[in-house]
Protein backbone atom coordinates (compact mmCIF):
# COMPACT_ATOMS: atom_id res chain seq x y z
CA UNK A 1 0.00 0.00 0.00
CA UNK A 2 2.84 2.26 0.84
CA UNK A 3 4.30 1.52 -2.49
CA UNK A 4 1.43 2.11 -4.56
CA UNK A 5 0.44 5.67 -3.05
CA UNK A 6 4.45 7.10 -3.03
CA UNK A 7 4.04 5.99 -6.80
CA UNK A 8 0.79 7.41 -7.65
CA UNK A 9 1.68 10.80 -5.58
CA UNK A 10 5.02 10.97 -7.46
CA UNK A 11 2.64 10.56 -10.69
CA UNK A 12 -0.10 12.60 -9.88
CA UNK A 13 2.92 15.65 -8.94
CA UNK A 14 4.16 15.26 -11.95
CA UNK A 15 0.98 15.11 -14.56
CA UNK A 16 -0.58 17.82 -11.86
CA UNK A 17 2.54 20.51 -12.90
CA UNK A 18 3.00 19.48 -16.61
CA UNK A 19 -0.36 18.51 -18.30
CA UNK A 20 -3.74 18.97 -16.37
CA UNK A 21 -3.31 22.47 -14.11
CA UNK A 22 0.03 24.24 -14.87
CA UNK A 23 -0.09 27.59 -13.48
CA UNK A 24 2.12 28.61 -17.08
CA UNK A 25 1.87 26.98 -20.29
CA UNK A 26 3.64 24.11 -21.07
CA UNK A 27 4.36 23.19 -17.06
CA UNK A 28 6.10 24.76 -14.59
CA UNK A 29 9.30 24.03 -12.65
CA UNK A 30 6.83 22.75 -9.62
CA UNK A 31 7.11 19.35 -11.21
CA UNK A 32 10.28 18.86 -9.66
CA UNK A 33 8.21 18.30 -6.81
CA UNK A 34 8.12 15.06 -7.54
CA UNK A 35 12.16 14.53 -7.43
CA UNK A 36 12.15 13.88 -3.19
CA UNK A 37 9.58 11.76 -3.37
CA UNK A 38 11.44 9.22 -5.86
CA UNK A 39 14.54 9.33 -2.95
CA UNK A 40 12.48 6.63 -0.60
CA UNK A 41 11.00 4.85 -3.56
CA UNK A 42 14.01 1.92 -3.56
CA UNK A 43 13.93 2.05 0.16
CA UNK A 44 10.27 1.16 0.37
CA UNK A 45 10.25 -1.01 -2.12
CA UNK A 46 13.38 -3.17 -0.07
CA UNK A 47 11.43 -2.99 3.12
CA UNK A 48 13.77 -0.28 4.92
CA UNK A 49 12.43 0.46 8.48
CA UNK A 50 14.22 3.89 8.98
CA UNK A 51 12.88 4.68 5.36
CA UNK A 52 9.45 4.00 6.49
CA UNK A 53 9.84 6.28 9.30
CA UNK A 54 11.30 9.47 7.94
CA UNK A 55 8.58 9.45 4.33
CA UNK A 56 5.59 9.42 7.52
CA UNK A 57 7.48 12.39 8.12
CA UNK A 58 8.35 14.23 5.27
CA UNK A 59 4.98 13.32 3.27
CA UNK A 60 3.06 15.82 5.53
CA UNK A 61 5.28 18.93 3.82
CA UNK A 62 3.03 17.28 1.02
CA UNK A 63 -0.21 17.29 2.82
CA UNK A 64 0.34 20.75 4.12
CA UNK A 65 0.69 21.50 0.00
CA UNK A 66 -2.24 19.97 -0.67
CA UNK A 67 -4.13 21.57 1.78
CA UNK A 68 -3.47 25.13 0.73
CA UNK A 69 -3.65 24.66 -2.84
CA UNK A 70 -7.09 23.07 -2.16
CA UNK A 71 -8.15 26.26 -0.85
CA UNK A 72 -6.75 28.73 -2.87
CA UNK A 73 -6.50 26.91 -6.36
CA UNK A 74 -9.43 27.32 -9.00
CA UNK A 75 -10.65 23.75 -10.18
CA UNK A 76 -8.94 21.92 -11.61
CA UNK A 77 -5.67 22.52 -9.87
CA UNK A 78 -8.10 22.10 -5.78
CA UNK A 79 -9.60 18.82 -7.22
CA UNK A 80 -5.69 17.96 -7.83
CA UNK A 81 -4.75 19.19 -4.71
CA UNK A 82 -7.44 16.88 -2.80
CA UNK A 83 -6.36 13.88 -4.57
CA UNK A 84 -2.88 14.94 -3.18
CA UNK A 85 -4.11 15.31 0.41
CA UNK A 86 -5.70 11.62 0.23
CA UNK A 87 -2.58 9.84 -1.51
CA UNK A 88 -0.71 11.76 1.67
CA UNK A 89 -3.09 10.16 3.79
CA UNK A 90 -2.48 7.09 2.54
CA UNK A 91 1.17 6.59 2.56
CA UNK A 92 1.58 8.34 5.95
CA UNK A 93 -1.24 5.73 7.19
CA UNK A 94 0.58 2.89 5.39
CA UNK A 95 3.78 3.68 6.58
CA UNK A 96 2.89 4.50 10.51
CA UNK A 97 1.00 0.50 10.50
CA UNK A 98 4.09 -0.67 9.01
CA UNK A 99 6.05 0.72 11.70
CA UNK A 100 4.14 -0.72 14.50
CA UNK A 101 3.50 -3.93 12.83
CA UNK A 102 7.52 -4.19 12.66
CA UNK A 103 7.75 -3.50 15.95
CA UNK A 104 5.05 -5.64 17.58
CA UNK A 105 6.79 -8.44 15.81
CA UNK A 106 10.24 -7.48 16.79
CA UNK A 107 8.86 -7.81 20.43
CA UNK A 108 7.02 -11.12 20.33
CA UNK A 109 10.06 -12.30 18.63
CA UNK A 110 12.46 -10.61 21.41
CA UNK A 111 10.82 -11.03 24.71
CA UNK A 112 11.52 -13.53 27.61
CA UNK A 113 9.32 -16.61 27.99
Amino acid sequence: MAAGSLLALIALCMVWELWLAPLHPGGTWLALKALPLCIPLAGILKNRMYTYRWVSLVVWLYFTEGVVRAWGDKPPGNYLAMGEIALCLILFTACALHVRLRLKATRVTQSPT
